[in-house]
C-alpha cells in the first residue's frame, strides 16, 4: 500500500514507465535506504533534478543490496510536459554511469509496476572452475566444482508449476500465501571469451523473499552430487526452509524481465 508521503508526492499530471538496467554492486538495494546509495534515491534525484519537482519513484520489485537488473521496471508522474524518450536521454546523462533507463514510455495513470506485473524473470549465474575470474567477481558465483548441469536441469523441472513454495523463503518478510505458479525453469550452459557460466533462469507469477537465491544455492547442491535431482521434488513438498539449499550469494542474481498485460 502506498504511504501518505509517497502518494502526496504524486503530481496529478502524467505518468512514465521506465526500463531500468543496473549493476547493484554499489548500492544498498533499490529501496531508499539512510545508510548508504540506492537505485531509488539515485533515480530519484535524477528526475527531480530534470523536471524540477519533487516525485516519487515505485518499482515492480525491491532488489536486495548487489543484486543487478536488465529489466527492472518504474514508474513516476510527473508535470513535466518532457517527451518520455527526451527524458529517457536527459536521464542517461544525469544518472551515475551503472544505471541506465532502457526505455521510456507514457502509461496510464493508473500503471503501478508491483501491482499490475503477471510474472517476473531472474537469472542467477554460476561459475564453476578451479580458477576464480576476477571480471565476474562481483557478477557470478564462484563455484570450485565442477557441476552436473544435467542433474541441475531435471531438478529445475520439478519447478515448473502451482507449488507451495515455502522450502524457499527466507525468513524476515513472510507473505499471507507462499503458494506461487513458476511458469519456467531451466539451466543452461552459457561459453564466452572462455569463460564457462552455468545461467538458472526462473520465471514465475510471484516470488518469495529470497526465493531464487534459495533455488540456486539448492541447484548447487544438486550439482555438486550433495543432493540428488530428484529431492528437489521432496524439498517442495516438505515446505520447510530447513531441508532447501544455502541461500547464493546475493551477486549472481539479475532481474531480467517484468512482464505486464497488453497497453501496460
Amino acid at each position: 500500500m502506498e504511504s501518505t508521503e509517497h502518494a502526496a508526492a504524486r503530481s496529478p499530471g502524467r505518468c512514465i514507465k521506465l526500463t531500468v538496467a543496473y549493476d547493484g554492486t554499489n548500492y544498498q538495494g533499490w529501496q531508499r535506504q539512510p545508510t548508504g546509495p540506492t537505485i531509488q534515491a539515485a533515480l530519484e534525484a535524477a528526475i527531480n533534478s530534470i523536471a524540477q519537482e519533487e516525485v516519487y519513484i515505485s518499482g515492480s520489485g525491491r532488489t536486495d543490496a548487489g543484486v543487478h537488473a536488465w529489466g527492472q521496471v518504474a514508474s513516476f508522474h510527473t508535470k513535466s510536459k518532457m517527451p518520455a524518450d527526451v527524458f529517457r536521454k536527459a536521464l542517461n546523462a544525469t544518472l551515475p554511469h551503472d544505471i541506465v533507463v532502457r526505455h521510456a514510455c507514457d502509461v496510464p495513470t493508473t500503471f503501478r509496476p508491483i501491482n499490475d506485473a503477471i510474472s517476473k524473470r531472474y537469472r542467477y549465474v554460476v561459475q564453476p572452475g578451479r580458477i576464480n575470474d576476477p571480471f565476474s567477481l562481483k557478477h557470478a558465483w564462484f563455484v570450485k566444482r565442477v557441476l552436473d548441469v544435467e542433474a541441475m536441469q531435471t531438478a529445475a523441472a520439478a519447478l515448473i508449476g502451482k507449488h507451495d513454495f515455502a522450502a524457499f523463503q527466507a525468513t524476515g518478510s513472510p507473505r499471507q500465501s507462499t503458494i506461487r505458479t513458476m511458469l519456467d525453469a531451466t539451466v543452461k550452459v552459457h561459453d564466452a571469451d572462455d569463460r564457462m557460466k552455468i545461467f538458472i533462469e526462473v520465471e514465475a507469477n510471484g516470488f518469495l523473499y529470497n526465493m531464487v537465491r534459495i533455488i540456486a544455492g539448492t541447484l548447487v547442491d544438486i550439482g555438486q552430487g550433495k543432493r540428488t535431482a530428484e529431492s528437489m521434488a521432496e524439498i517442495i513438498a516438505s515446505a520447510d526452509r530447513i531441508q532447501a539449499g544455502m541461500t547464493a550469494p546475493a551477486h549472481g542474481l539479475y532481474l531480467l524481465q517484468v512482464h505486464y498485460p497488453p497497453h501496460h
